[in-house]
């Protein structure tokens, strides 16, 4: 069985509270340093001091995009998107306009995909549908048009809207986005074995505010979103 430890570049850790300080953000590029999780995951006010923290390891700076709603025009994702890129940003996590899903407006989905993706070339950009708020057809079509417009993943849920990932999710997203675009699986994972089964499904990427407690098997080391 691979050792939680092996789970650390896989990982991306995670700092999205609103309270979150910046003693909390440099706490956690720190753990990122010590354990080598893929990156660090933040709002937009704090990606310049991870971006600096970060600076010489193997960890990636990570921005979150119109975090948690997804409800921003595409000129504003993209604003956003490009200037946090400026900042020292590696990756970009954009959330989908849930509501344009489920109203069908699927070219409103799209152009908003394209348009980061494109603004922000050649970071990837991971699209985030909140499963949890979708049907599975809507699930379905956010993932092929995260894939449609050029993302490099597709990626389960905020970790502060309704539900977190699951097994059956996270095989979803894989079955229709094929083995050359990535899932990352979000949202209440907590411990290796969570981990592990979401990896057995087909996530290639895990968001957690819980690395550390994943990585060592000490539950008392989770933090939340």
């Amino acid at each position: 069985m691979q050792a939680p430890v092996d789970l650390a570049p896989l990982l991306d850790h995670t700092v999205l509270r609103p309270d979150a300080t910046a003693e909390d953000v440099a706490k956690a590029c720190e753990e990122a340093r010590r354990y080598g999780f893929a990156g660090v995951c933040v709002r937009p006010g704090h990606i310049a001091l991870v971006a600096r923290l970060l600076a010489g390891s193997r960890s990636r700076p990570i921005s979150v995009v119109d975090f948690p709603l997804g409800t921003a025009m595409t000129r504003a994702k993209v604003e956003e998107a490009t200037s946090a890129a400026a900042a020292g940003a590696e990756e970009l996590d954009m959330v989908a306009n849930v509501a344009a899903l489920q109203g069908r407006d699927y070219a409103l989905v799209l152009r908003e995909v394209r348009a980061v993706v494109d603004a922000v070339r050649p970071r990837p950009v991971k699209v985030i549908l909140e499963v949890g708020a979708l049907t599975g057809e809507e699930k379905a079509i956010g993932a092929a048009l995260a894939k449609a417009g050029g993302a490099a993943f597709v990626k389960t849920s905020t970790g502060f809207g309704p539900g977190g990932a699951t097994v059956e999710d996270v095989a979803l997203l894989r079955q229709i986005v094929g083995a050359e675009m990535g899932v990352k699986a979000s949202g209440g994972i907590r411990t290796a074995a969570d981990a592990r089964r979401m990896i057995a499904a087909g996530a290639n990427r895990i968001g957690a505010s819980a690395s550390v407690a994943i990585v060592t098997g000490d539950s008392g080391s989770g933090a939340q979103y």
